[in-house]
């Protein structure tokens, strides 16, 4: 039997298989720039934090950067560790994800919202993410200039799933987190085969089931910037986490753990070090 072998970035993946173009082309002013890319089918993820803006407005710079790194380590922790998805990049308060047959996934669509429904059952500091997926033909490819390269995904789904990360539901119901995406990719799937629900064992040695709070919308048009009308599907989760503790009051508290001791040194980020 072949052994897979998973892949820990896109890098990794484009240094070890064969690209689909290899060019070298000038800019338009005598600069020369590389064209280096390999096209396959992905699913591309996008998630991000809900009220980002107003949840850190009262955050020093440390502390939300403390905040940001909370959220993506709890999601590289979490919602991506049994799944063959690549982080693509971190963005602010989003990140992305890219799932494909070439990285290990059998059906990236449903490792993409299977990775989702994790996201936001294991929200323990109620970051409430909002998520967006979109399937399609990408190009894995270096972007940049001999300054700076990066390894990342291009092509329609990328800008559709970040749109869909945007749309907000539109719903009487109360959702703590929304997964969106086009309503052809979900086609006949059934929502109680893709989240099944949790066993537990009864105090009498049976098993008992409980079905996860989600609920599919049924589809409709929205229009996206740039993008024109797309019909959409929405999964929306009906429970909440209200926890002890914030992700912002652990932000403030860890910054002061921080300080206590001895690893904050601010006055270094003024001139000359005043």
């Amino acid at each position: 039997m072949a052994v897979q072998y998973r892949y820990h970035s896109l890098n990794d993946f484009l240094n070890a298989t064969m690209l689909s173009v290899d060019a070298q082309l000038d800019d338009g002013w005598g600069a020369s720039f590389p064209v280096r890319g390999r096209e396959i089918d992905a699913t591309v993820l996008f998630a991000d934090i809900t009220a980002f803006s107003a949840r850190t407005a009262d955050l020093t710079p440390t502390e939300t950067l403390i905040f940001v790194n909370n959220f993506f380590a709890w999601i590289s922790a979490e919602a991506l560790r049994h799944t063959n998805g690549l982080i693509d990049k971190y963005i602010g308060d989003e990140v992305m994800v890219v799932f494909s047959k070439e990285f290990g996934s059998s059906d990236p669509l449903l490792e993409a919202v299977q990775a989702a429904r994790w996201m936001a059952e294991n929200d323990a500091l109620a970051f409430t993410p909002h998520i967006g997926i979109a399937s399609g033909r990408v190009s894995v490819g270096h972007a940049g200039t001999p300054l700076k390269y990066n390894c990342s995904v291009f092509g329609t789904p990328v800008a559709l799933a970040a749109r869909c990360a945007g749309t907000t539901p539109i719903d009487d119901g109360k959702f703590s987190s929304s997964i969106t995406f086009p309503a052809t990719e979900w086609a006949e799937r059934d929502l109680d085969e893709v989240f099944p629900a949790k066993q537990y064992e009864l105090p009498d040695g049976g098993t008992g089931s409980m079905p996860p709070p989600w609920d599919l919308l049924e589809p409709r048009t929205v229009e996206m910037k740039n993008v024109g009308d797309v019909e959409i599907r929405e999964i929306l989760r009906r429970a909440f986490y209200l926890p002890s503790l914030s992700a912002e009051d652990r932000a403030r508290m860890a910054m002061k753990e921080i300080e206590k001791a001895g690893r904050y040194w601010p006055a270094a980020s003024k001139p000359g070090g005043q």
